[in-house]
C-alpha cells in the first residue's frame, strides 16, 4: 500500500499533487490491469471524484493537476489550449549539453497518425564528470537541465533528448543501457531521472497567477548531493 499522496495545492475548484514515479495516472485500455492509479488514490484519498487535466508518463515524477469539478475541468483545459501554462521540469541526462538549447523535431505520437510540431526549450544548470568508463570513453559526463516543453506531445521530452544524442538516464525506452546501468549500480537510482518541479498559470476562476512545485524526490537529493550540486537553485 502506498503512503498517502502529497497534496502541494488546493482551492475550491483544482487539487495538484506530487505524483510518484513509478505510478500511471488512470486507468486506459494497455494498463487494464494494473492495480492502482493516481486518480483513484487521489479520488479515494480526498473522498470526491477528481478531473485530470493533463497527463505524466509513467516513469515521471512531479507536479499533476486535478479539477474538482467538470467544469472547472473544462475552463482549466482551455488554459492548457491557449498555451499560456508555463512547465518546468528537471532532467539528468547524459555527456555535456550546450548552454542552452530549443529544440524544435516534430514528433508522431502513434504510428498511424503524422508527426506534430513539437518545441522543447533548455537551460543547462551543472555538469558531472565521474571516473568511471563507458564504453570507448575514460570517464562518463552528465548534465543537470532545466526544460520548459513549449508543446505537449507524448514523452516529449525524453524523444527530443534523444534526438539530440542526450537521453535521459533512467529511460529503458530512449535512453542508453550502459550508462543507466551505471546509475542503477553506482548509485541505486533505478528510475528515471525526469521531475515535473513547476508549474505556471493563471487561474481560470480568478485570474491570478499561481506556481506550484514539487519537492525534489530523495532519488535527485541523493545525487545532488554525490555531485556536489547542492549550491545550484533550482
Amino acid at each position: 500500500m502506498r503512503p498517502p499522496l502529497n497534496i502541494i495545492y488546493r482551492d475550491d475548484d483544482y487539487i495538484a499533487v506530487d505524483k510518484p514515479a513509478g505510478l500511471l495516472v488512470h486507468r486506459s485500455p494497455i494498463a487494464s490491469q494494473e492495480e492502482e492509479f493516481l486518480l483513484q488514490n487521489l479520488r479515494d484519498q480526498i473522498g470526491q471524484w477528481v478531473y485530470p487535466i493533463h497527463r505524466l508518463d509513467r516513469p515521471t515524477s512531479g507536479v499533476i493537476l486535478f479539477a474538482l469539478s467538470s467544469a472547472a475541468a473544462r475552463q482549466m483545459c482551455e488554459v492548457f489550449e491557449q498555451h499560456t501554462i508555463s512547465k518546468e521540469y528537471l532532467a539528468i541526462v547524459r555527456g555535456y549539453t550546450d548552454e542552452s538549447g530549443h529544440i524544435d523535431y516534430a514528433l508522431q505520437e502513434e504510428p498511424h497518425k503524422p508527426a506534430q510540431n513539437a518545441v522543447t526549450d533548455y537551460i543547462r544548470l551543472a555538469t558531472v564528470e565521474l571516473p568511471m568508463p563507458i564504453g570507448r570513453y575514460n570517464t562518463a559526463r552528465y548534465s543537470l537541465v532545466q526544460v520548459k516543453p513549449l508543446t505537449g506531445r507524448m514523452r516529449q521530452i525524453r524523444k527530443h533528448f534523444h534526438h539530440i544524442f542526450h537521453p535521459l538516464i533512467g529511460d529503458t525506452s530512449h535512453g542508453e543501457g550502459r550508462h543507466n546501468r551505471l546509475f542503477r549500480e553506482t548509485f541505486n537510482c533505478h528510475r528515471l531521472l525526469l521531475h515535473a518541479r513547476r508549474l505556471t498559470l493563471p487561474h481560470p476562476i480568478n485570474g491570478e497567477f499561481i506556481t506550484i512545485e514539487a519537492p525534489l524526490p530523495i532519488e535527485f537529493t541523493n545525487l545532488f548531493e554525490s555531485f556536489r550540486w547542492q549550491d545550484i537553485v533550482v
